[in-house]
């Protein structure tokens, strides 16, 4: 028997990524978001029950993190562009490593305000320089690479969240800091993994290009504030359904777990076969389209569990949510084959950060709209809801055309075209 690595580790590897860059930013995202589910699923409970600051404050302390941090995407992503993502990442990773260790030793309001703005500050940076560095690392097969990287992302946040399930069912204060410990322990780490990459030098601008070319290219922008609207679906989930089942529904308590059970299932079990498949702009647009359609079949499902029996109404849950995770999959495909397509190589961390600031605005929009609009309406409401996202789903394949139709051609793809030619024609 040849000694050698076994073809049951090749073919795991293989699952991670399809070289030694892709599984090390894959493993880095993937611990900085199970990091994220210990803390984001108990950090109120930490502050409001532990620290004993009153929840309007610590909500208020939240939002003025939240809002100001959506200054630093742009310029953060701009200098992820001009000095390196890996480097400009890394240096935000640490940042937030602090700042999460300092939260352990907060007793105000006005301490909790300064923490985590400084943590949501270096948070806006981290995730425009991690689009950059997506862009540079997987130019191989990008759409694979990306459908990969949002499966151990989404597998991440789910195991996080269940680690979380303990601390809060054990209710110490030990428990809780374990969490924030391990919190800051994650971005540390993910810090250190990223050293394995390379240090991706900055590509050089066109001349006369301007310096935040992002606010100017209208497309793009039209497409952040679409995106961000689209981004409404995702606390359909996490926010709306919940509230809906426990409160205007006869279906059993259960389902109301369920809902979360089978949507992450789904998007970890089938987001790298859907989104392969959506590689270029034109995918994207087209499934940008296809999730909007998805949501337009899901939404009155959810409506029709008000008006059913007990375990049809459960049966129509567990429907709708399987039809909803199918468009999250698709939207989310589309918007990344859309964001980073419509971006020229050299400015995708500036471009990066414009994006999440659209869907972070969308994010903390979300809660006021849906559970005003759609809970106050109720039936009517969900398929207003529905509509809304077909409508802007719909305009995805119009947006690609007019992104593309002066877009410069990507430098970066175009090597990767070429590497796989000679690939093919080696193996030939």
């Amino acid at each position: 028997m040849i000694k050698g690595r076994s073809p049951g580790r090749d073919r795991i590897a293989h699952m991670a990524g399809s070289n030694r860059s892709e599984r090390v930013l894959i493993l880095a995202s993937f611990v900085n978001r199970v990091g994220n589910g210990l803390f984001n699923t108990a950090a109120a409970l930490y502050f409001t029950l532990v620290v004993d600051l009153p929840a309007a404050q610590v909500g208020a302390a939240l939002t003025v993190a939240g809002l100001i941090g959506l200054l630093a995407g742009i310029p953060g992503g701009h200098l992820a562009d001009r000095r390196g993502p890996r480097t400009v990442m890394m240096l935000a990773l640490a940042v937030q490593a602090v700042a999460m260790s300092a939260l352990v030793l907060v007793e105000s309001w006005a301490a909790l305000t300064v923490v985590a703005t400084l943590d949501q500050l270096a948070a806006a940076v981290s995730g425009a320089a991690w689009g950059a560095l997506v862009v540079r690392v997987g130019t191989d097969r990008p759409a694979l690479f990306r459908a990969r990287l949002r499966t151990y992302v989404n597998l991440g946040v789910v195991l996080g969240t269940v680690g979380a399930g303990f601390a809060v069912a054990a209710n110490t204060r030990t428990a809780y800091v374990v969490l924030i410990v391990g919190n800051a322990a994650s971005f540390a780490l993910c810090a250190l993994l990223l050293f394995l990459l390379p240090a991706y030098q900055a590509l050089s601008a066109p001349p006369q290009q301007r310096r935040w070319s992002a606010l100017s290219d209208r497309p793009f922008v039209t497409f952040t504030v679409l995106h961000g609207a689209m981004g409404l679906q995702y606390p359909v989930v996490s926010l709306l359904l919940p509230i809906w089942i426990s409160e205007h529904t006869d279906a059993p308590r259960w389902t109301v777990a369920a809902v979360s059970a089978i949507n992450a299932a789904v998007c970890v079990l089938l987001q790298t076969g859907i989104g392969a498949r959506i590689e270029t702009p034109r995918d994207g647009g087209k499934a940008f389209r296809t999730a909007g359609l998805l949501f337009l079949v899901s939404c009155p499902l959810m409506a029709l569990t008000a008006h059913t029996p007990v375990w049809a109404a459960a049966a129509l849950v567990v429907a709708a949510i399987l039809v909803h995770s199918l468009g999250e999959i698709w939207e989310s495909s589309g918007g990344f084959a859309l964001g980073f397509g419509l971006a020229p190589d050299h400015a995708q961390g500036q471009y990066q950060g414009l994006l999440g600031l659209g869907f972070s605005a969308g994010q903390a929009l979300a809660p006021a709209l849906l559970t005003t609009v759609v809970l106050g309406l109720g039936t009517s409401g969900w398929l207003l809801l529905g509509a809304f996202f077909a409508a802007v789903g719909a305009v995805g394949p119009a947006l690609e055309r007019w992104g593309t139709r002066n877009r410069p051609p990507s430098r970066l793809g175009a090597a990767a075209a070429e590497r796989r030619e000679e690939a093919d024609q080696a193996h030939a």
